[in-house]
């Protein structure tokens, strides 16, 4: 195999490995991916340009649901499931990172044993980082590799708290809402905004005792959305009840998900919601590298800190501080 230097494949190499689905390959290309170094950003870029052509042909669905919803338990489960039918499965899991020390508990591949054992499933925990949505900011990036290296399902989980439903929501294709059943407060423990967004809702851990519990949130659940009424005219939100540490309905939750995906691609909405993905996610690098080769100059950066200082003091508004930045590129408010 031939090398750029003596540690790193060339490009074409490592994106050769990647369509064989070797795993070294997979999780080395992954790396470069999440790399803040400028160089390995820019063979990042490349890797992805020489792959674009093996991306695009998997179907792309969000996990999300308050904590303690069993979403783990319900990924590993469903994974296996899907493997057993012939699929090949990617698992992109974000834990949480502390504020104070940065650390993450990158769990995943522990809370999903079984899954992460078979030859036919792969699964990345990564770090969030100062990513306020819950997802990586190369979560999109991941997602192109691995469909690259062959995965049909990608499995996109989030930390399931601040703005991470809107995030995931902006990167797959169906968005499924992990719900778990209450006593009567069902609709108390989930924003307004996250039925809005989801395609399908699953009401978990309706097993047990909790059978009448979970049919009844499912009931408020619909009833909820059919107030809300989704803006999107071509799918209507799906309710159902499952139990994913008893294997119980996760065949029609499969079911529903090929529905959405059938019936979204019929209409055209799918194509659309890419198509608008990748624009917003264009804009959003863009942003980041706008401030990033803004603070990357020794004197910008000095300003910057300056600024920012005088806004935690109190001596500036964050409006002054922002104003006083946008002096510093020439950029005046629109009259």
């Amino acid at each position: 195999m031939s090398v750029t230097t003596s540690s790193q494949p060339s490009i074409e190499d490592l994106a050769a490995a990647v369509r064989k689905g070797d795993r070294v390959a997979l999780g080395r290309a992954i790396t470069l991916i999440e790399s803040t170094r400028p160089q390995d950003q820019a063979r990042a870029r490349e890797l992805l340009k020489v792959l674009r052509a093996g991306t695009g042909k998997a179907i792309r669905i969000g996990i999300s649901g308050v904590p303690g919803a069993g979403k783990s338990t319900l990924i590993d489960q469903f994974g296996v499931n899907l493997i057993e039918a012939g699929h090949k499965v990617a698992v992109l899991a974000v834990d949480p990172t502390s504020s104070r020390t940065g650390g993450s508990i990158l769990g995943d591949k522990t809370r999903m044993g079984r899954l992460a054992s078979l030859d036919n499933a792969f699964i990345r925990p990564s770090p969030a980082g100062s990513s306020l949505g819950g997802v990586t900011k190369t979560t999109r990036e991941t997602i192109a590799i691995v469909e690259a290296a062959g995965f049909d399902v990608v499995l996109v989980e989030t930390v399931g708290v601040g703005q991470s439903e809107t995030a995931v929501s902006n990167m797959v294709d169906v968005f499924v809402v992990v719900a778990i059943p209450g006593a009567g407060d069902e609709l108390q423990g989930i924003k307004r905004g996250l039925l809005e967004l989801a395609d399908i809702i699953a009401v978990n851990k309706a097993d047990s005792d909790n059978v009448e519990r979970a049919n009844r949130a499912a009931t408020e659940y619909r009833a909820a959305l059919h107030i809300l009424a989704s803006g999107n005219t071509a799918w209507q939100p799906a309710v159902l009840t499952m139990s994913a540490r008893d294997n119980t309905g996760l065949d029609t939750l499969w079911e529903k998900i090929g529905e959405c995906h059938r019936t979204l691609t019929e209409a055209g909405v799918l194509d659309e919601r890419r198509a608008d993905q990748a624009a917003a996610w264009m804009r959003e690098i863009f942003e980041q590298r706008l401030l990033a080769a803004f603070k990357g100059g020794r004197k910008a950066a000095r300003q910057y800190q300056d600024i920012e200082d005088q806004v935690r003091e109190g001596a500036l508004t964050a409006a002054e501080g922002a104003d006083a930045l946008a002096e510093l590129l020439g950029l005046k408010d629109p009259e």
